[in-house]
């Protein structure tokens, strides 16, 4: 079953000089196959994770995560 959000943050990872999935995580609090799964639509994060990455970003939530449910 497919998550009711989408995320843009192998977009995001690219656009930060290539950053990989473990210096994500690193940065997080979280490991290299948490984020694989999160791209990927297969986990979904708490919410403080999810804050966590944005804010590694320098982004606000809602630009790196799209809520595409009903």
């Amino acid at each position: 079953m497919a998550l009711p959000f989408t995320n843009d943050i192998r977009t995001l990872r690219f656009l930060a000089g290539e950053m990989t999935q473990g210096d994500l995580g690193d940065r997080v609090g979280v490991t290299r196959q948490t984020i694989a799964a999160i791209e990927q639509g297969k986990y979904s994060p708490s919410l403080e994770v999810a804050f966590r990455i944005a804010h590694v970003f320098g982004k606000p939530l809602e630009e790196v995560f799209r809520w595409e449910g009903d």
